[in-house]
């Protein structure tokens, strides 16, 4: 059976009343999970509320019972990976492990620009990341202080403590599709895979190279869970989900091809079905309109009772 959880896009408006009112429904609806964005802006103007990451996963973690939660995914590039290591393990002990750490390169060049982060070419947010994650695994899985002596990070006797109340820490999530980059490092550093859209049969052969690379490290294969966050539009009948999609039948099919997840109730059920099937255990839908709550509790409603 497929989980759902809810995605959100953090610098899409998000403010204090916002999360609030979001993770209350997330909470209350029976999805599995609450994700967000971290970013300062979106590619590009108009700049909307951008409520800073960790300090809402904190808020999150003290006024949640049940719903597990993370970044989908933090840039290597925002925080030095010694304070976020500190900063999730802190979160997920306040939360009783309910945590998934997502990680990622970044990629957005604009908020780097605007607010003084280097950026760095492809190779170098790569080579970044992979010190950065090495950094983070260390020190959650370490009962004795860390040295490192990379590129980009340097640690002396460096330990958590306290040491996290999970043993090795929130398990790390590695976001994105690349065969080449990503799902090494997948491979070598993390609990969860999480694709971005793609389309069942798309993600089902990523999965088995994902395999290939498990097993050729000693690694079990379950010991990978595989998650997928894609677009949603729904509609509580046909007409509303035209409306949504702006009457274009032709971007229906345009939207489809590329993973995301669209239609009325029974629509819905039967694409998670797909992906079920292709081995996703977990599928994060990004709900845009922060404000259509009523839109989530009719999905809630009609499509989690079917699934």
């Amino acid at each position: 059976m497929i989980e759902v959880a809810i995605m959100i896009e953090g610098q899409n408006g998000l403010n204090w009343p916002r999360w609030m009112r979001m993770a209350e429904s997330v909470e209350s609806l029976g999805f599995a999970g609450l994700y967000r964005s971290d970013h300062y802006t979106n590619a590009s103007p108009p700049d909307l509320d951008s409520l800073e990451l960790w300090v809402s996963l904190a808020w999150l973690a003290s006024h949640t019972q049940r719903i597990e939660f993370g970044p989908l995914v933090t840039p290597m590039s925002f925080r030095h990976p010694t304070m976020t290591a500190r900063m999730a393990t802190a979160v997920d002990d306040l939360s009783g492990g309910r945590l998934t750490l997502g990680l990622g390169v970044g990629w957005q060049e604009r908020e780097h620009d605007h607010f003084g982060w280097d950026f760095l070419d492809a190779p170098g947010r790569f080579a970044r990341f992979e010190e950065g994650l090495e950094v983070i695994a260390r020190l959650l899985n370490s009962d004795s202080p860390v040295d490192f002596d990379g590129e980009f990070y340097r640690l002396k006797e460096a330990i958590l403590l306290p040491r996290p109340g999970r043993p090795g820490g929130p398990p790390i999530l590695i976001g994105g599709n690349g065969s080449r980059r990503t799902l090494p490092l997948v491979a070598n550093y993390a609990s969860e895979w999480n694709a971005v859209y793609i389309p069942p049969d798309e993600f089902a052969r990523r999965s088995a190279q994902l395999d290939e690379l498990l097993a050729a490290r000693g690694r079990a294969l379950s010991s990978v869970r595989r998650s997928l966050m894609t677009g949603c539009y729904f509609g509580r009948d046909e007409a509303e989900v035209m409306r949504r999609l702006k009457g274009d039948d032709a971007r229906r099919e345009r939207l489809r091809k590329m993973g995301v997840v669209i239609g009325a109730a029974n629509e819905i059920v039967d694409q998670l079905g797909k992906y079920a099937n292709a081995g996703v255990q977990r599928i994060m839908l990004q709900w845009l309109d922060l404000d259509n709550l009523d839109g989530l509790e009719a999905m809630a409603t009609n499509v989690l009772s079917q699934i």
